[in-house]
């Protein structure tokens, strides 16, 4: 039997080596904004909504009362300019606090934060005050007239919202004195900055609606 002559290939001609070809472009990572984000702006457009309906009912029984008191009687600015302030400044404070995490200063972090839950508070207890002396002096309560219900619905629920942010900003206070958050994975500190900041701008347009227009 004769053997099969079986031939090899010959191999082809070299090419380039491989530190000749040209590299790629590194892959960059993308710069969406993930689910958190997206689910944070979804939240806030249903919070803008259901505003906008206690907004739109108050304007619509502004000056229909027949019954004492009214927003001109029983409003004082003195008090709601001085929490207003408070309110709006702790907008500053965390933003500022958001900044030093990111640049990597964790104690400024923690005192501006810190600062932001004092003047949150200081809102709320004047807000306290406010009511106190609606009820007492101005016999004003959520069944007294149009006013009164328009009123503690629309500020009662902003002060709800201040007070979730509070427990918002405190959780993640008290995550960060434990080491569980850092510039690397500052996600939710940035999402409470962003609540914190949309019922700041709530309270300008209640503040204008309730204080200033109607009175």
């Amino acid at each position: 039997m004769s053997q099969l002559d079986v031939s090899v290939p010959s191999p082809p001609p070299a090419g380039p080596v491989a530190r000749d070809l040209p590299v790629p472009p590194q892959i960059e990572p993308s710069l969406g904004l993930g689910p958190a984000r997206w689910g944070m702006i979804a939240f806030l457009a249903s919070e803008v909504a259901f505003f906008c309906t206690l907004i739109v009912t108050y304007l619509t029984f502004m000056g229909q009362d027949r019954v004492p008191p009214t927003p001109r009687q029983a409003l004082s600015l003195g008090l709601v300019i001085a929490t207003t302030v408070c309110l709006l400044s702790s907008s500053l404070t965390i933003h500022l606090a958001e900044g030093a995490l990111h640049r990597g200063r964790p104690a400024s972090f923690i005192r501006l934060w810190f600062l932001t839950i004092l003047l949150g508070a200081a809102f709320l207890l004047g807000t306290g005050y406010e009511w106190r002396e609606l009820i007492v002096k101005h016999h004003l309560t959520i069944d007294r007239n149009l006013f009164g219900t328009t009123f503690y619905t629309l500020v009662g629920f902003h002060g709800l919202h201040v007070t979730i942010g509070l427990i918002a900003l405190i959780t993640v206070l008290l995550l960060t004195l434990r080491g569980d958050i850092s510039k690397e994975n500052a996600i939710s500190v940035e999402l409470v900055s962003w609540y914190w900041h949309f019922v700041d701008a709530v309270w300008v347009v209640v503040f204008a609606v309730v204080y200033l227009v109607s009175r």
